[in-house]
């Protein structure tokens, strides 16, 4: 069975973007982003909704041919690309870079890829782990706050059914006073 993954940048007040889709609050020192590439590496499938596709495919695919790409911001593109990929939307027609489309019960596809044996899932955009967190299917949280407080925006945390219990594993600071913490779900 594989573990599903839910983590991503978030403000002090538990937002994973900033009114208006603003990230501008959450760019990661290059300590933060090469723990960011190396959680992504040992990712064997990423699951996006619309709205963080859309973001990552807009810049990723050729995010290793800005002429002041790092040598992580490389390693992270080519990664990026090849890392397969599942998109969930009824709003889009087509993906690209080694995605596919699931137009259907995301919960439904989400417990199915669980179900296979395989390297760990990343799901990413708050819509889509909300679904997934609601269904009890977050193996792991991985939260990566920054000290500013953005006073509304996109929620980290979907509103829940039921209380979900964790069980904290690691904490570790970066440069800038950002805080990563991880928890695994206690079943």
């Amino acid at each position: 069975m594989r573990k599903l993954i839910y983590g991503m940048n978030v403000s002090l007040d538990g937002y994973i973007a900033a009114p208006g889709d603003d990230l501008g609050w959450s760019e990661p020192s290059d300590e933060l982003f090469q723990w960011w590439l190396d959680q992504e590496q040992a990712i064997g499938l990423l699951l996006y909704g619309r709205k963080l596709w859309e973001i990552m495919s807009s810049h990723w695919p050729t995010g290793d041919q800005q002429p002041d790409a790092t040598p992580a911001q490389i390693a992270f593109a080519r990664n990026w690309r090849d890392t397969p990929k599942v998109v969930f939307s009824s709003k889009i027609d087509t993906v690209d870079w080694n995605a596919r489309l699931v137009t259907g019960d995301a919960v439904a596809e989400i417990t199915r890829l669980k179900a296979e044996d395989g390297e760990p899932m990343r799901v990413g955009g708050a819509t889509l782990a909300g679904a997934a967190m609601r269904a009890g299917l977050i193996d792991e949280y991985t939260i990566v706050t920054h000290p500013v407080m953005v006073g509304g925006g996109t929620p980290f945390f979907a509103a829940l059914d039921s209380w979900v219990h964790l069980k904290p594993v690691e904490t570790r600071t970066f440069p800038g006073g950002v805080i990563m913490t991880r928890y695994e779900t206690r079943r």
